[in-house]
């Protein structure tokens, strides 16, 4: 992941949130622990290559913890930590403002 160039607290942000996934992943591990099968299922437009690489670096900031039961074949689980759970207002938030968006974009599209 790239490094913070500002300082902006904004910027750190956006730099561990942005891109299309990431905050789509915190939605669904809102709900509960989910293996990695499940969020492709979910998710299906993500590749398995972006949902790996997404999951590590939620992981590796401490938003999302990868749980790994002693079975086999090894059983896989994803969930947020509680600085992950933290971020449901903002997630809930970004899900109004989408809404309101396509509304938006709906009422152009009706009136041209």
């Amino acid at each position: 992941m790239k490094e913070s160039v500002s300082g902006c607290p904004l910027e750190e942000a956006m730099r561990i949130l942005g891109g299309r996934w990431r905050i789509v992943l915190i939605y669904y591990l809102l709900d509960g622990p989910m293996r990695f099968s499940d969020l492709r299922r979910a998710m299906p437009n993500i590749s398995q290559r972006m949902l790996t690489l997404d999951l590590r670096a939620l992981e590796q900031v401490g938003l999302v913890k990868r749980t790994i039961y002693p079975e086999v074949p090894p059983k896989v689980e994803y969930s947020l930590t509680e600085e992950g759970r933290r971020l449901k207002t903002l997630v809930d938030l970004m899900g109004d403002i989408g809404e309101r968006l396509l509304q938006y974009q709906q009422g152009r599209q009706q009136a041209a």
